[in-house]
């Protein structure tokens, strides 16, 4: 059956346009129901006899919610207990539009084969379609579309025979709906009143998020903050100028401050400070938020104190005590930003919070606070009757909304990740903290793997260059099973050599476009842990046939090189290969090989010449004014048994290590100048500030700037001799400043000499671990060879740092740190540790420590009760006893503070020089325990 829809509008230009919008309707869709014989499905979905123990529906019944129940009780649909459930096209509709998070997860649920969630098509049924009435809202359409199906559902399956009590029920908050519904003769439950009335499952009960009557239920009567604006009247002020769109970011010090970043084209991108409660007004952070700009005489300047909102249960007190100590704090007056108050949410960016719960003091009580483990978020009130067993426990918990009336927002319990303090929890919030992807992979990802047995066809030798004669091998650290690229160096017959850098081909396995694809995308890298790895993409390709073993053929690209004996490059070449590496070493096992005088067969010698060569290089490239911005690589040891951090050492780089580097890098800056070569006007580069800064200020001043005034009377003229530990701290600095930077297109800036590697150009290699950064210059670089007919490269676009694999690189960067973080409380939890004299140096308060081990740590501090601060020198005097100098030698303790479960810090102790009132005693060393089994 068709039906057609015919109207007519006025175009731009004047003229009119007729649309016709056709709809099929049939009468053969499957109610997808076991007990229908009718239907005729041959692969039927919800259960026979679908029996949840209930003491509202004693009898066996389907579940079938609106559009609101699925949006804000997702939680509830997702867990095990809740299956056969019909989920109707019109719901999932209004759901993909309403919120792209909510709609992923129910697709989730409905294609899980355990759930029995069955999607019915109810807008192309002939039966269960409407259209929709004159003067009547969409909204209401939707709800009257929802009733009529329910309605079909009921007369459908009760024409079944042997239906016995099976009924259908409809889930739904909305007031009005349900009673419409009741007066059809449908069984209608608030989402609510149907949870709460399942036996022996009072967990569902938590995770129920909060309806908005509810919300005000449990808040208090005084309005705390000003009313949002509409989103109406939020789009016409930030048209007219009045007001202004921006990123809300939240102090992780100071709870009643924040600063939103105003996104602006190019460098026209501002912040813009916000104090106090009422001006933050509900935001939390990474909203989208509308601002009102103050005028120039309330600008403030940001404040130095530090404030934690960590009062046990005092929930709704005033904030005046606070905010007056923020206003009085305020150091310097003369230096204000721009300051203003947010005026309403444009978006929400509300996700699930891993944190811990604060119980209440008031006994059986079932509102509690919750505290996120980020201190960016507001502590959230939830209400929960098993507060006793989720004390001390990682929970995660969703934020339902923030009424005006209510000091913190409001929320539900989502599920316990497990005792704080374990391993496995703590690393298992870090990853839902920093958004690493980390879940299994899906079938619709897994079904596009080669199939298995796989190996070399007769079309990839008519395509590939045949290398698999050439001695390659791989260097890479001990343990590595993906390994991504391989080298090999052999004599020619003209008497120079060829170098050849070789690159697992993944383009090969994975076509642009995909499930595998867009799963690679969404994950940017793999996230290596300590004891296992979250891979990119799946096993079968990051340890088998994406990794180049030894003694199997892998299909690679490569780069080969000819060169003389000074490592100058006399030609370039480039093509897609077929390998078959000799050898997989480790750095140190390669090492021995270069070292040993009684080794002479082909790996050996390859490797020999690979380090000449690469000394060469990097001798060239120092010469040029190249920097080295390495930093110290930690290793922790883990107990056998326990698998707890037992200790920790710093990697020992090799000779190897700089070999591989130095090849990598030269095969990044031929494909780069091979690719700028080809596509000179479309290519993208990077501008890191550096580059920035060194045009107009010069490195040294730059620096300064950086760590002023740390290094105020230290000159860092690259030409003076500087403390080693000065220079690798201000090098690591600038790599860090250097990671967040302005990705350009080649046509409107021209590349300039970046100091880390002094050569013009630097470009990603298509490698493994950062298969979406990379796809762009690797087809890039097929168009310049013409390897592929069938390819057609589009006009490269500029790419910026929001796009999301940058965030998952940076996300993956900052779990790693925190993830050392947390291995270090675990070292320090039963161990206070003495150390030697150390070079000290200090901010503006208090003061920082350098060790190898822990020099990479800018958090551990020593509090000082008083102390005096000179930018002259700079020195740091303390009680009036005694003067530090920067680099002064002291000796302190360290240890782990638990006081604090939720925020554990690692506290260094001040032993020599001795301070009464600030200096500790040494502790006495306890009788020496077993010594742990090493897991290496």
């Amino acid at each position: 059956m068709l039906k057609s829809k015919t109207f007519v509008k006025k175009t731009r230009s004047g003229g009119v346009l007729k649309i016709v919008r056709e709809h099929y309707l049939r009468d053969d869709i499957w109610c997808g129901s076991e007990v229908c014989v009718e239907c005729g499905d041959g692969a039927p979905v919800l259960l026979r006899d679908p029996r949840i123990e209930s003491d509202l529906c004693t009898y066996p019944h389907y579940l079938l919610p609106d559009t609101n129940v699925v949006l804000h009780q997702i939680d509830i649909l997702e867990d095990p207990l809740i299956r056969n459930v019909i989920i109707l096209q019109t719901v999932l509709q209004e759901v993909r539009h309403r919120s792209a998070p909510v709609y992923k997860r129910i697709k989730d649920a409905i294609h899980d084969k355990e759930k029995h969630f069955y999607t019915f098509t109810n807008e192309h049924h002939r039966e269960t379609f409407i259209e929709r009435e004159q003067g009547e809202s969409a909204n209401d359409r939707n709800d009257r579309a929802i009733r009529v199906a329910a309605k079909w559902y009921t007369d459908h399956l009760s024409k079944a025979p042997n239906v016995g009590e099976l009924k259908v029920v409809l889930l739904t908050n909305d007031r009005a709906n349900k009673e419409k519904a009741e007066q059809s003769g449908l069984l209608a439950y608030r989402c609510e009143e149907y949870i709460k009335s399942l036996i022996g499952n009072p967990e569902l009960v938590d995770r129920l998020a909060l309806a908005s009557d509810d919300q005000n239920d449990i808040t208090g009567s005084k309005l705390l903050f000003p009313e949002h604006l509409p989103l109406s009247r939020i789009q016409v002020g930030i048209k007219s100028g009045t007001f202004l769109q921006g990123t809300f970011r939240a102090s992780r010090d100071n709870y009643l401050e924040a600063t939103v970043f105003i996104h602006g084209d190019g460098e026209d991108s501002t912040e813009v400070l916000l104090q106090g409660l009422q001006n933050l007004n509900r935001a939390v952070h990474q909203d989208l938020v509308a601002i009102e700009l103050f005028p120039k005489e309330r600008w403030v300047a940001p404040s130095s104190v530090v404030l934690q909102d960590d009062r046990p249960n005092d929930e709704d007190a005033e904030e005046e005590d606070a905010e007056k100590k923020l206003e009085s704090t305020v150091s310097d007056t003369s230096v204000l930003k721009p300051t203003g108050r947010v005026v309403g949410i444009i978006k929400r960016n509300w996700r699930p919070f891993c944190g811990m719960l604060n119980q209440s003091q008031i006994k059986e009580a079932t509102r509690h606070l919750f505290t996120p483990a980020d201190r960016r978020i507001p502590r959230i009130r939830i209400e929960t009757r098993q507060a006793s067993t989720l004390v001390g426990q990682r929970i995660i918990v969703a934020i339902d909304g923030w009424p005006r009336n209510s000091r913190y927002p409001n929320g539900h319990f989502v599920r316990n990740l497990g005792g704080a303090g374990d391993k496995d929890t703590e690393t298992e919030v870090l990853l839902l903290e920093h958004d690493v992807p980390h879940q299994p992979f899906s079938q619709a990802v897994l079904s596009f793997l080669p199939k298995m047995p796989w190996g070399i066809t007769e079309e990839d030798l008519k395509v590939r260059t045949d290398l698999r004669h050439l001695c390659v091998c791989s260097v890479d650290p001990p343990g590595c099973t993906d390994i991504d690229d391989a080298l090999h160096c052999r004599d020619l017959e003209n008497g120079n050599l060829e170098v050849g850098v070789h690159i697992a081909d993944v383009s090969h396995f994975i076509r642009p476009g995909n499930a595998l694809d867009q799963e690679a995308a969404n994950r940017g890298t793999t996230v290596y842990l300590c004891g296992k790895r979250i891979d990119m993409v799946p096993e079968l390709l990051s340890s088998n046939l994406c990794s180049l073993r030894s003694n199997v053929e892998r299909l690679a690209f490569s780069c080969i090189w000819e060169m003389n004996h000074n490592a100058e490059i006399l030609n370039t070449r480039f093509c897609k290969s077929i390998i078959n590496s000799k050898a997989s070493l480790t750095y140190a096992e390669a090492q021995m090989r270069i070292d040993d005088a009684g080794m002479n067969d082909d790996i050996t010698t390859s490797l020999r010449g690979l380090n000449k060569l690469a000394k060469i290089l990097k001798a060239q490239r120092i010469e040029k004014g190249a920097l080295t911005l390495s930093s110290p690589e930690v290793r922790f040891h883990m107990d056998s048994e326990t698998h707890d951090p037992i200790d920790l050492q710093t990697k020992e780089l090799k000779e190897t290590n700089s070999m591989v580097e130095e090849f990598m890098l030269l095969a990044n800056i031929s494909v780069a100048q091979k690719i700028y070569d080809e596509f000179s006007e479309s290519e993208s580069g990077r501008k890191s500030r550096l580059d920035l800064a060194r045009s107009s200020l010069g490195l040294g001043q730059y620096f300064a700037q950086i760590f002023c005034p740390v290094f105020h009377a230290v000159s860092l003229s690259l030409s003076l001799p500087l403390s080693q530990c000065l220079c690798s701290l201000s090098l690591t600095r600038a790599v860090s400043l250097s990671l967040s930077c302005a990705v350009f297109s080649s046509l409107s800036c021209c590349l300039s000499l970046p100091y880390p590697v002094s050569f013009s150009l630097t470009l990603s290699f298509p490698h493994l671990l950062c298969l979406s950064l990379t796809r762009a210059v690797s087809l890039s670089l097929l168009c310049c060879l013409s390897l592929s007919l069938t390819l057609s490269l589009p006009p490269l676009p500029c790419l910026f740092l929001s796009h999301p694999v940058f965030s998952s690189l940076a996300l993956s960067f900052s779990h790693s740190r925190c993830l050392s973080l947390s291995l270090l409380h675990c070292l320090f939890l039963s161990l206070t540790l003495s150390l030697p004299p150390l070079p000290c140096l200090f901010l503006s308060h208090p003061i920082g420590f350098v060790h190898k081990h822990f020099w990479w740590f800018w958090s551990y501090f020593i509090s000082l009760s008083l102390y005096h601060y000179s930018f002259q020198g700079p020195t740091l005097t303390v009680e009036d006893q005694h003067t530090f100098h920067i680099f002064d030698k002291v000796k302190v303790t360290i240890s782990l503070d638990a006081s604090n479960i939720q925020h554990q810090k690692i506290r260094m102790a001040l032993v020599e020089p001795v301070i009464p009132g600030v200096s500790v005693a040494l502790p006495e060393p306890g009788p020496e325990a077993k010594k742990p089994k090493l897991d290496r």
